[in-house]
């Protein structure tokens, strides 16, 4: 699949924007804020999310054997397994089972034609069965009323669980009245949806074959569960005399206590409801027989306990003869298996939260942030999976690394880091360019060649601040002159429209070292505890100076330092390395690695001498709480993490350890502000000591929920992404704009709403720093 350009990209997202941003963020975010009051209502959320991903962990370590077993569970219930190795194997042996059973059945001579019905199943999205079920001569119908939609529509899914909510029900009814033209026009939802009822319900009592995915296959009694809120799924299921159940392999889980976690979660997470409306258990081929439509009054089953009559016919009026199919897919999941990077793939649960919980998903849904079959965060891992890195990279950019699914997601998959490492390998397999040789050595990066120049200039955009800020104020104004502008856009893709950085000459750094360094920060930092009186709280800070903080908003930095000294802590600003964070953002692991290592070593002294490292951006907080796990050794990794703090955590921790509020800033004590929390600040669960430290120090923060600012670092300065950046940017200014004093915590998110306030936006340090300190 050849990937779009970049006006190319542009144009299909400033079009999704227009024809189906607004229902899908109305759906989109209704069950993301559905699924978080859920969570919030369940005691044992955690306990239940750990549970749960421990099974999946348990099941594909032993996926192997769990086959084996539950092809001898259902065979011993009289089913049939079949693993097929591909689409074309699964779609094959489907129609097959078609063709035999219609054959046998007398349905398919030669003028009729086999009929199946289906449940929503995305495997069988994965592996195309409709069509190929088509092209053999079998009538398919989808039951799932979405699903139908589509199918009437002749559409695609935009979401792995509501796959029409990109169409609303106006256009739903206009779709209906065209093709169906009843009596009277289609208006409400309760006359489409009872039409559709009526209209399903006769094709399911006539249909040869049904066909279901199934949500969990239970390994060792052979039982299928099925988790629906419309009922469709049990009738494909029992009313056909042959079931067939397409599901990938990574469905399987041990044993039926298993089941239980996941029946309760898959609701909470997927539409943020307590349980889903019907959830089947079926051990087929069922005994129950199917119902006689004729007579919808006559009991199922007979008079006898058992429902068994002396001949061992069902006693009833449906076909005793039952026929099922197990077909598990395989498709590449026992590749991913053994990949590292993907194996957590393979513990989705297809629930669609990381989707609902995403900002850049709620403005363009599936069709824009989707590959072949799969859409959201979790669809780079499936994608690159199942259909190959080239579907995975016409999307993968727009996970922005929010981190918001990983706490939507009910088995706390890492889904930004296997977005990071599919990008990395899309990175990796272009080929090089013939300028690449005038980059090598140039940059400082661990990249091969090929790198799409956008991404290599923010990856590497320390060493560009750097010398920007060497150069201010003459970079500035080349910068924005506007044949520079269109050459930024030609060649790395930075949009015009954005407004770029005003890099400082005097970085943080330098400004420390010329105010006296670390001799005179102790200084002042004994002075003000004695004038306070406080507690002695023995602390000593090293700031870390981030890109941004050190090149760019220098006075956040300033803010930083002084604050800190007020509450008697010293503290030291060293020249340290980037923290990886820039390069993660653009799949550069290589270069990420090198330089976690790097500022491990830089601050390995000072962690030994105790001093607690303190980060004013959080992203790169983020980086060194949860991204270098991967990067560094465990015990070097635990030991930054436990002693390194976001700068307002670290205020409130003085606070609350005896530091005096008065020696800060302070406000009336009612004096209204708007606070935006950073998304991974909000991930880390570090806004409430943001919002605590200013309300004890005189103000009343007003929070934002807004999930993301919508810049996203590199993002919103993309030419393809600007539109998107922007759209979702006015939910957040929205929510803000009749605020007289708006703070930020996070670089882009301060950037953005600047852009779209049309005034400064500070972060929540600056607001608190003593009076007078930039004298």
């Amino acid at each position: 699949m050849a990937q779009r350009s970049r006006a190319g990209t542009a144009d299909r997202i400033r079009h999704l924007l227009e024809t189906e941003g607004e229902a899908i963020h109305a759906q989109a975010s209704h069950s993301n804020e559905r699924r978080g009051a859920a969570y919030e209502a369940t005691d044992d959320i955690e306990a239940l999310r750990t549970e749960a991903r421990a099974i999946k962990e348990d099941a594909i370590d032993r996926l192997p054997d769990l086959i084996e077993t539950v092809r001898e569970a259902v065979e011993a219930n009289g089913g049939t397994v079949y693993v097929a190795d591909d689409a074309a194997d699964a779609n094959a042996y489907v129609a097959d089972v078609v063709e035999n059973r219609t054959e046998e059945n007398g349905v398919a001579g030669e003028t009729d034609t086999p009929s199946v019905v289906k449940s929503k199943s995305m495997t069988t999205e994965e592996i195309d069965l409709n069509d190929a079920l088509a092209a053999e001569g079998i009538d398919v119908t989808e039951t799932d009323l979405g699903e139908w939609v589509l199918q009437v529509a002749d559409d695609t899914p935009s979401h792995i669980v509501g796959p029409a909510m990109h169409i609303s029900r106006a256009e739903i009814a206009e779709l209906f009245n065209e093709r169906f033209d009843p009596d009277e026009p289609f208006e409400t939802a309760e006359e489409l949806t009872r039409f559709a009822r009526d209209h399903l319900g006769e094709i399911i009592t006539e249909a040869d074959v049904g066909i279901t995915g199934a949500n969990f296959v239970v390994a060792d009694s052979g039982t299928i569960a099925l988790v629906t809120n419309e009922g469709n799924a049990r009738k494909c299921a029992v009313t056909p005399d042959t079931h067939v159940a397409v599901a990938g392999v990574e469905k399987l889980i041990p044993t039926l206590s298993d089941l239980e976690p996941f029946v309760d979660i898959i609701a909470k997470s997927a539409t943020g409801q307590p349980i889903s409306q019907y959830v089947t258990m079926l051990s087929p081929p069922t005994d129950s027989p199917t119902l006689d439509f004729d007579s919808p009054d006559e009991p199922i089953m007979g008079d006898g306990a058992d429902g068994v009559d002396g001949t061992g016919a069902t006693d009833g009026t449906g076909d005793p003869d039952r026929d099922f199919h197990l077909v598990l897919l395989d498709n590449g999941r026992m590749d991913m298996r053994e990949d590292d990077q993907l194996r957590e793939t393979l513990y989705c649960i297809r629930c669609g939260a990381c989707s609902n919980s995403c900002a850049n998903f709620q403005s363009v849904g599936g069709h824009g942030f989707g590959g072949e079959t799969y859409s959201g965060g979790i669809a780079t891992g499936w994608e690159a999976g199942v259909h190959g890195q080239e579907s995975a990279a016409e999307f993968n950019d727009l996970c922005t690394g929010c981190t918001n699914c990983v706490d939507a997601c009910p088995v706390k998959i890492d889904i930004p880091w296997i977005n990071t490492v599919v990008r990395d390998r899309v990175n990796r397999s272009s080929e090089p360019e013939s300028y690449d040789f005038l980059v090598d050595g140039l940059t400082p990066d661990a990249e091969s060649g090929g790198l799409d120049p956008g991404k290599r200039f923010f990856g590497n955009i320390g060493t560009v601040a750097k010398a920007a800020s060497a150069t201010a104020p003459v970079s500035n104004w080349l910068a924005d002159a506007g044949p520079v502008r269109a050459a930024l856009e030609r060649t790395l893709g930075i949009d015009r429209r954005r407004d770029l950085p005003t890099f400082q000459r005097e970085s943080l750094v330098d400004w420390f070292e010329d105010r006296g360094g670390v001799a005179a920060s102790s200084r002042r930092a004994d002075q003000a505890a004695a004038r306070s009186g406080g507690t002695d709280l023995e602390r000593e800070v090293v700031l870390y100076p981030d890109v941004y903080t050190n090149y760019v908003d220098v006075e956040r930095g300033k803010a930083a330092v002084e604050t800190l000294e007020a509450l008697g802590v010293p503290v030291r600003v060293p020249d340290l390395p980037e923290s990886g964070r820039a390069a993660l953002s653009q799949g550069m692991i290589a270069t990420a690695d090198e330089q976690a290592s790097r500022l491990y070593a830089a601050v390995a002294e000072d962690l030994d001498a105790g001093r607690d490292v303190v980060v004013v951006e959080p992203s790169d907080l983020a980086a060194m709480h949860r991204e270098y796990e991967r990067l560094l050794p465990e015990a070097s990794f635990e030991r930054l993490r436990e002693n390194s703090y976001e700068i307002c955590e670290y205020v409130y921790g003085l606070l609350e350890n005896g530091a005096a509020p008065s020696a800060l800033s302070t406000g009336d004590g009612a004096e209204p502000i708007a606070y935006h929390s950073h998304c991974q600040q909000r991930t880390l669960a570090l806004e409430a000591p943001t919002v605590a430290v200013l309300e004890q120090c005189g103000y009343a923060p007003t929070t934002s929920d807004a999930e993301c600012c919508g810049m996203a670092g590199s993002f919103g300065y993309k030419r393809e992404y600007y539109e998107l950046s922007v759209d979702v940017g006015e939910r957040l200014a929205t929510q803000v704009e009749d605020a007289e004093t708006v703070v930020a915590s996070g670089t882009s998110c301060g950037d953005q709403l600047e852009a779209l306030l049309e005034r400064s936006v500070p972060h929540p340090i600056e607001l608190l720093a003593p009076d007078g300190r930039r004298t």
